[in-house]
């Protein structure tokens, strides 16, 4: 059996804790691994680890970091394929999803690479007689990033790759479920040039999350999970004074209005729901159709489309979606469209009971689809996180725009039409962070950054992007004079500009 440990100050140690989970293949039902929880203690020498490499790592100069995270990237490509079946046998995505999540990460290092660029501050000269003032953006120390199990390689890429670039040293903990991935990606940067104890990752469950929201030495912390958790890490994180960012769950709309392109939107609708077993954040699980006619077109068009759907193992290359991460999971979206189906709604196609020949112990689930779907259903408030399509009718474009502007996530949302003006007033008005037109899954590329409203995100600052640079730095503002002679008593009155 496999034994996945910690990664501290450059090595692998198995840690303190007697306490262990269970890591296993989604495609097979089996363990595979077992990885050993973290202690306060294991936390505490991971942090440690950080403050020790912080000092010299903060002070290279940003032409030398970026050069790491260049070789970084260059070491991750070379790996690809490795990383990308470690990530498919454990998390259960298919080969080319496993690649995508790694390519989408690779995004956010490659802007990390222009990080001179991105750290420059602002100058005025002559803001007073001789004076000049000018700010820098410096690193805070010690960070910290919590990471869920759907995107292993993408999302800790994305918080770890702008906080190292910029000149702080990051502890991770990735989730339990799917943790070799993380591990390995500290490796590769090990041997891409940054110093030991640069990137440590830690493993566990609450134990080890408080423990880093408690910390006195972390800085600022990182989350990306359900929006329960969110809230939890935002407010004991701000409580014991760190800076922070969590991002929590969604419930993405696709609105359509009765001038799309049908072909299209029913391609876009199957992959963006059923992609990935629905387990991203910003899949696509409400459709909502306006108008009845344009609600039956499109019914009529999705069941013969999603019938067509090929699930299959992570390692079968015609499959368009994998197993989900455990049987646990798989449960919960069970009982989700049981909810759906007492609740009144119309279970169009149901995908349980669903088996892959040759591996029915897996964790498969077959694509589901409701109709009828009303606002006040428990099935629809809820983040189902699985392959289910819910249709959701509206008569008219106000009551469209009004279902996602209104529910209590706001991650993502997508309009399909033909008509810009629509197009322009919607994206105006929708009270999400994160529009898509005639997209389905719209996540900004690299150099933007990411984040949701609402119960999808709790603080102020969002993922990547020139955001991200300003959440892992602090700014300093330096107003300088250079006199000729003595200053006299000037400086007993409050300095002006005049």
């Amino acid at each position: 059996m496999r034994a996945i440990g910690n990664f501290i100050d450059g090595r692998s140690i198995a840690g303190d804790s007697r306490r262990s989970g269970r890591v296993f293949d989604p495609n097979t039902g089996a363990q595979q691994a077992e990885v050993a929880f973290s202690t306060a203690g294991d936390v505490d020498a991971a942090v440690k680890a950080g403050l020790r490499a912080f000092p010299a790592w903060a002070s290279l100069n940003p032409q030398r970091r970026a050069r790491v995270m260049f070789a970084f990237k260059a070491l991750v490509e070379r790996d690809l394929d490795e990383l990308a079946y470690l990530l498919a046998t454990e998390h259960g995505k298919v080969r080319a999803d496993a690649r995508g999540d790694i390519q989408r990460g690779l995004e956010v290092i490659e802007f990390a690479c222009g990080i001179p660029h991105a750290l420059k501050g602002e100058f005025t000269e002559g803001a007073g007689p001789g004076i000049d003032v000018y700010s820098m953006r410096q690193p805070l120390g010690v960070c910290a990033g919590i990471t869920p199990f759907n995107f292993p390689a993408m999302i800790p890429m994305w918080m770890f790759g702008i906080a190292i670039a910029c000149g702080n040293t990051f502890v991770l903990k990735p989730s339990e479920k799917a943790p070799s991935v993380p591990v390995r990606l500290a490796e590769l940067l090990l041997q891409a040039g940054a110093p030991a104890g640069v990137l440590n990752v830690v493993h566990g469950d609450k134990e080890a999350v408080d423990a880093l929201l408690a910390h006195p030495d972390v800085r600022a912390v990182s989350f990306v999970g359900s929006s329960d958790i969110a809230q939890y890490i935002y407010s004991t994180g701000a409580a014991n004074g760190k800076r922070v960012q969590a991002m929590g769950g969604a419930k993405n709309h696709g609105i359509v209005l009765p001038d799309a392109d049908m072909e299209q939107v029913v391609r876009d609708l199957v992959g963006a729901a059923f992609g990935s077993a629905g387990e991203r954040c910003m899949a696509l699980p409400v459709v909502v159709p306006v108008g009845s006619k344009t609600a039956d077109d499109l019914r009529e068009r999705l069941v013969p489309e999603i019938n067509r759907l090929r699930i299959g193992a992570s390692t079968d290359p015609q499959a368009q979606y994998g197993p989900v991460i455990t049987a646990g999971h798989r449960q919960r979206i069970e009982d989700y469209i049981r909810t759906g189906v007492d609740e009144g709604a119309e279970l169009v196609r149901d995908g349980r009971g669903f088996t892959l020949p040759g591996h029915e112990q897996g964790f498969f689930i077959g694509p589901s689809l409701f109709d009828h779907v009303k606002r006040g259903m428990k099935s629809y408030h809820e983040e189902i996180f699985g392959p289910v399509l819910q249709i959701v009718r509206a008569e008219s474009f106000e009551e469209a725009l009004a279902l996602p502007s209104e529910h209590q996530y706001g991650n993502g949302v997508a309009i399909f039409t033909r008509n810009g003006r629509a197009a322009r007033e919607f994206a105006r008005t929708v009270n999400v962070g994160m529009v898509g037109i005639n997209v389905p899954i719209p996540v900004p590329v690299a150099y933007h950054s990411f984040g949701g409203w609402k119960r999808s995100a709790f603080g102020d600052t969002n993922q990547h992007g020139m955001e991200g640079v300003r959440f892992f730095t602090r700014l300093k503002t330096v107003t300088a004079r250079w006199p000729e002679g003595d200053v006299g008593d000037q400086g007993f009155v409050m300095p002006t500009m005049r």
